[in-house]
């Protein structure tokens, strides 16, 4: 079992409690994981819905060459096996004429499905092994038909064809959702047939609350007939001056109501991109203000539709839900946001260049309204479009870098997650 476990589709019991758990593919393939930071080692169960061989490995890049991989299986007499292999191209994965790094502890095999619990040190220094880095992790997984035949050189597996997949995780930063007050929802939103646009409503801060509450949690609900074309949804706090006609508040498209809402554009409140996770929870000492004597009354919220192919009749009814805690918790909670405005000005990438690096700089006078105390920084959301592959931000102090905030090495479009920090930073005003 897991503290929370969320889409699982196993009807076996895991092993042991786990702090993270996530469905590799439904009613097919479950990950569950514990992150041991002291002993520099990560424990895997993985799940998979056959009675052959299964196998879960770490990428450089999100593809088989150059992948770690831990294939693994259990005999007919019930002993679990998991061999330490590498893939050097897109062909059979090699047995490791190393050292065996990944390590079985326990498997079983019931009512066609097979469990396996294994664990591997985050950094081997072995060349045939991928690091488990702190950021994000490329996983790819696959399973066969049959268990691999020992009497074979190589003990040779049965090829995967399509039974394979690929994940990318912040594997020791994942934060479990919550199980599960509505906020915000958009009003059936017809999305035009464009090839990109940002939609925005702003609406009004409920009222039925007397006194500010902290929410400790939210779940973003996307229309499931739109999870292909809706790429990010922002929810801005207006500025607290800012006071509209409650019958007729703005929503339309953001460039022809840019004057409108410019004073609802000044602090993120949440964020999601495809791939991320529906339900966040916050930490427990912290929860983010709402209610009827916090200085926000108003939030906007901003839709990008990703359509590509240009589709039409689509209807968007996406929004947010709140979870409302019964006491307030000791911290407010925000969003600290860096990086580069996405124009002409500060963000062109020159034609036909395999790599382009854009680089940012906080000035001190980011830093000014942060009090004496500092403000602690517990998670990070990176966020690029397609042409995005790697996002980092280093903290710099006394002109020299001291660490990452965050290092997403390998970013995906694909799953931009928000990640919970190993351990909490500290920023302070300059």
């Amino acid at each position: 079992m897991t503290k929370e476990s969320i889409c699982i589709s196993s009807p076996l019991t895991p092993f042991t409690i786990y702090n993270y758990s996530t469905s590799l593919e439904v009613n097919v393939s479950d990950l569950w994981w514990n992150i041991d930071e002291t002993s520099q080692e990560i424990i895997f169960e993985l799940h998979v819905k056959t009675t052959g061989w299964i196998g879960l490995g770490i990428s450089r890049a999100g593809g088989m060459a150059g992948a770690d991989i831990a294939l693994g299986w259990v005999d007919q007499t019930g002993t679990a096996y998991i061999q330490d292999r590498y893939a050097y191209n897109h062909s059979r994965p090699i047995i490791d004429d190393g050292e065996a790094n990944w390590i079985v502890l326990q498997g079983r095999e019931v009512n066609g499905w097979t469990a396996i619990q294994f664990k591997r040190k985050f950094d081997t220094c072995d060349p045939m092994d991928v690091p488990i880095m702190s950021g994000t992790n490329n996983l790819i997984f696959a399973y066969g038909l049959v268990d691999p035949d020992l009497s074979q050189p190589n003990n040779d597996i049965t090829y995967h064809g399509s039974r394979r997949g690929s994940r990318t995780l912040p594997l020791r930063s994942y934060s479990n959702p919550p199980s599960t007050s509505e906020f915000a929802t958009l009003d059936s939103f017809v999305v035009p047939s464009e090839d990109t646009i940002y939609y925005c409503e702003v609406f009004k801060t409920p009222t039925n609350f007397i006194t500010k509450r902290h929410a400790i949690a939210y779940e973003i609900f996307i229309d499931p007939a739109n999870l292909d074309i809706v790429h990010h949804l922002l929810m801005f706090e207006c500025d607290p001056t800012v006071n509209f006609n409650g019958t007729m508040l703005p929503q339309g498209l953001c460039d022809q109501m840019d004057n409108e809402v410019e004073k609802c554009m000044v602090n993120t409140a949440l964020g999601w991109a495809v791939g991320g996770d529906f339900i966040v929870e916050y930490p427990e000492q912290a929860g983010y203000p709402l209610g009827a004597n916090f200085s926000v009354g108003y939030y906007m919220i901003q839709m990008h539709y990703n359509n590509p192919q240009r589709l039409s009749n689509r209807v968007d009814a996406s929004g947010i839900r709140f979870f409302l805690g019964n006491t307030l918790r000791q911290y407010d909670l925000g969003y600290l946001t860096l990086g580069t405005t996405a124009n002409a000005m500060s963000l062109a990438i020159p034609p036909n260049i395999e790599q382009f690096n854009v680089d940012s700089y906080c000035p001190m006078e980011a830093t000014e309204n942060i009090p004496e105390s500092g403000i602690t920084v517990f998670g990070a959301f990176p966020h690029a479009h397609l042409q995005g592959r790697s996002i980092w931000t280093k903290l710099i102090r006394n002109g020299m870098p001291t660490d990452y905030l965050f290092n997403a090495q390998s970013f995906d479009f694909n799953y931009q997650f928000g990640n919970t920090l190993p351990k909490p930073i500290q920023l302070y005003p300059v």
